[in-house]
């Protein structure tokens, strides 16, 4: 299957699956070409100043009203904030990876929630969940009123077909699926697993550069949005909706991605991990890690994310008089990691790819025991950090892990033991 995209970060995109199908001149004309439907889709308040201002212009075979009425679905581990039915854990917190499911479990049943915060009732904070799945959708259809979607593949091929197009995704890529777009996901290699950060908040953006000037970490022009495609297909279908932590289901005799054409800055995107452009230390000191942000979804205080998207992918090591790893720290921050694959260079062993922890507000972290030894004993030349890709999602509410990950045989208990081997070396009478 060949697919095509526009590339740039929230342009103006207008695109056709058939020619003619986009309106000149206005957006509502009273007769459509091919007698379509128009329907706007808004991801921001009408009022919101241009600049922040989320919007598609939709032409589509049928509206997004034509559907029964949803009926809720009974309880699963696909949650949304507040998580608040048992008390948070200062401790330090790491899972191995989930395994791949043995019954069929296609990408919405193999979601599960991990931790989360803010409330997505009122537009703030983030929830980050696992998914691992065996199959496709097969007649089920799904969008997410509570948030959009920051969806990182760990491992197999997945394609997302949209309302607004298609999109096939692979480990080393992110994808994200903005609040309200329907979609469905197929599973190319027959198994997957990934990540999720489900943002309540403010839409990811490109992070402001400031002091590195024009050019650096993620450019505009790399971000990909599909072309239009749309299936006219008739028969029986299910609509899920996640809307306020609940799973909702509705009938249909069509299928929902059905738009013929579109245009609009309201859209899903995917990014290519490997076009990031790290920008690092090239004398001394090992730099903060916001300096990685590949996105960001801020608050109205400056300086202040509702959540950071950053990765730490290869890379040169150059930093002279310098203890290389991320130093020991706590943080005001709270901090939700991945491993995609290789190697995090501040863990000597038990984070594994598909494996996260959680570190949260002002809990002590950093390099275990046997990074440290080595480290402080390492000759310093510049070397390339070239076997690994790790990401953190960082936000400014202390995330709550659900019950599910504070109760799975995934979690680490043992995890601690890794610091235990730093012993006390100092010596009064020897600088």
């Amino acid at each position: 299957m060949e697919l095509l995209y526009n590339s740039g970060f929230g342009n103006e995109f207008a695109t056709e699956a058939l020619p003619g199908a986009l309106p000149v001149g206005q957006n509502s004309p009273q007769k459509t070409p091919y007698n379509l439907y128009v329907e706007q889709l808004n991801g921001s308040a009408f009022t919101a100043p241009r600049s922040l201002n989320k919007r598609s212009w939709l032409y589509r075979i049928r509206p997004s009203v034509v559907h029964k009425p949803f009926e809720m679905l009974k309880s699963t581990l696909f949650k949304s904030t507040p998580f608040d039915n048992m008390p948070t854990s200062p401790n330090q917190l790491r899972w191995s990876p989930h395994p791949i499911p043995s019954e069929q479990t296609d990408f919405i049943d193999g979601i599960i929630t991990m931790a989360g915060c803010g409330d997505s009732s009122s537009h703030s904070g983030v929830a980050v969940h696992i998914y691992a799945i065996n199959s496709s959708m097969k007649g089920r259809y799904f969008y997410n009123s509570d948030g959009e979607m920051l969806i990182i593949p760990q491992m197999g091929r997945l394609l997302f077909r949209t309302e607004l197009g298609n999109m096939m995704v692979d480990s080393g890529e992110i994808c994200v699926i903005p609040r309200g777009i329907k979609f469905a996901v197929d599973s190319i290699d027959g198994h997957a697993r990934g990540y999720i950060c489900e943002n309540y908040g403010s839409p990811f953006r490109i992070p402001d550069l400031g002091p590195i000037g024009a050019n650096g970490l993620a450019n505009p022009r790399d971000f990909q949005t599909p072309i239009a495609a749309y299936e006219q297909l008739d028969g029986e279908f299910y609509l899920l909706n996640k809307f306020m932590g609940n799973m909702w289901q509705a009938e249909l005799r069509h299928s929902p991605l059905d738009i013929v054409a579109w245009h609009g800055n309201y859209a899903p995107y995917k990014y290519n991990l490997a076009h990031f452009n790290c920008i690092n230390t090239v004398t001394f000191d090992h730099p903060d890690p916001s300096i990685y942000t590949v996105l960001t979804s801020p608050t109205d205080t400056p300086g202040k994310a509702n959540a950071d998207f950053v990765i730490f992918p290869p890379r040169w090591m150059v930093a002279e008089h310098t203890f290389r790893p991320p130093w020991f720290h706590r943080n005001f921050m709270n901090e939700y990691m991945g491993l995609i694959n290789g190697a995090y260079d501040a863990k000597d062993g038990g984070f594994i790819p598909g494996g996260s922890s959680l570190h949260n507000c002002m809990s002590g972290h950093g390099p275990d025991a046997a990074t440290y030894e080595k480290a402080v004993n390492a000759q310093l030349e510049p070397h390339y950090l070239l076997n690994g890709l790790a990401f953190m999602v960082e936000t400014c509410f202390v995330n709550r892990p659900t019950e599910f990950a504070m109760q799975t045989g995934e979690l680490q208990k043992d995890y601690f033991e890794c610091w235990q081997g730093l012993k006390p070396l100092f010596n009064p009478n020897q600088k």
